[in-house]
């Protein structure tokens, strides 16, 4: 599945949960080193994910010199955003077209996240959808050139405000670009308390004519997060990757492996067992508990030919295959063709008017 799948095959009227688009947010977790990168982009594939994601910036142009940290500390010591990103970005159009062969080669998709107008531009060849970072939700100026690019963009809606939401949306609409809304928490990493997955049904109701989905940053414990997530109708989900939890680093320790991944998989196919089919219906299987769990209309005594029933004369029993008792307005003044016996299911051949 492309991501262009998404944005062409959802019916946003159905209540239908249908199977994620996932993204692998690798982000800059090859701290520089291609190698890394392109061990991520392998084990993404193998994991199962349908994307992987990188992040594609300058620290000169994203943040002053003195811009504190918003992480949590006892993880990522660095207390200067300026001083973090300088560390991971090395990474540019050069990198990221070897990056994009390699996933091609893979056969994953290849996203990156741009930061600023450069990478903006160079990155249209690359890829077919823009994400844009929770990050970047007020800034009308960024959303607007990259809406310029006519391609669909899904947005993270992070640390956001309803109507922030709103605002960059109607800045969207202006553009027409076919458009994803994720719910995200800004904190490294969200504890599970603070989650708050019920946003996802709520962007729903208030965005219904666009794509719902959830940027995950809680800890990968057997993936229950994103499991709920789907199973509240999340479209798309993403949650940063890497391929050593162990490691150092701000998007390290929240992030899955290829293992987690393929956990989440695994529950995904169980859960859509589960769940089957949206059409209410009795499935095939209930097709004996219908003929012998349900009641049929039944003599409560002996009844001569030609009696007219009376409500004294029936009862109601198991199985189910006589006269359903949803009839018995009918049945109440026929006449029997036939004598029947106390406890006898009636059948419709032995009544007359």
């Amino acid at each position: 599945m492309k991501i262009l799948d998404i944005f062409d095959t959802v019916n946003l009227q159905t209540i239908e949960i249908i199977r994620p688009y996932i993204i692998a947010e690798a982000g800059v977790n090859h701290e520089g080193s291609i190698e890394i990168a392109k061990r991520l982009i392998d084990e993404a594939k193998e994991g199962g994910a349908n994307a992987i994601k990188f992040q594609t910036y300058r620290a000169s142009t994203l943040a002053a010199k003195d811009s504190p940290a918003y992480w949590d500390i006892s993880k990522e010591t660095t207390l200067s955003q300026f001083e973090l990103f300088s560390k991971h970005d090395k990474f540019w159009k050069k990198e990221m077209v070897l990056l994009k062969d390699h996933c091609d080669k893979a056969g994953i998709e290849f996203m990156s996240t741009p930061f600023d107008f450069e990478s903006a531009k160079f990155l249209d060849d690359l890829m077919d959808v823009y994400k844009i970072s929770s990050s970047d939700i007020t800034n009308k100026p960024f959303i607007e050139y990259i809406c310029q690019f006519g391609k669909p963009i899904i947005l993270s809606t992070g640390a956001s405000q309803l109507f922030e939401i709103q605002e960059a949306v109607t800045w969207i609409e202006k553009f027409g670009n076919p458009l994803a809304l994720l719910h995200c928490v800004l904190n490294y990493p969200t504890i599970d308390e603070n989650a708050n997955l019920g946003m996802i049904k709520g962007l729903q109701v208030e965005f219904p004519n666009y794509i719902i989905g959830y940027s995950d940053h809680t800890l990968p414990k057997k993936m229950k997060t994103l499991e709920l997530a789907h199973l509240l109708g999340a479209a798309i989900l993403e949650k940063h990757f890497t391929h050593d939890k162990s490691l150092v680093g701000n998007d390290h320790y929240h992030a899955m492996d290829k293992e987690d991944l393929k956990l989440f998989l695994k529950k995904i196919k169980k859960n859509e067992s589960l769940l089957g089919s949206f059409v209410v219906s009795s499935v095939d299987s209930e097709q004996p508990a219908i003929e012998n769990a349900r009641r049929s209309i039944v003599t409560a005594k002996k009844i001569s030919k030609g009696k007219i029933i009376t409500k004294s004369d029936i009862t109601f029993k198991r199985p189910g295959y006589g006269i359903s008792p949803k009839f018995l307005d009918k049945v109440i003044g026929m006449r029997l063709v036939k004598d029947m016996n106390d406890d006898e299911i009636i059948k419709w051949e032995y009544l007359t008017k």
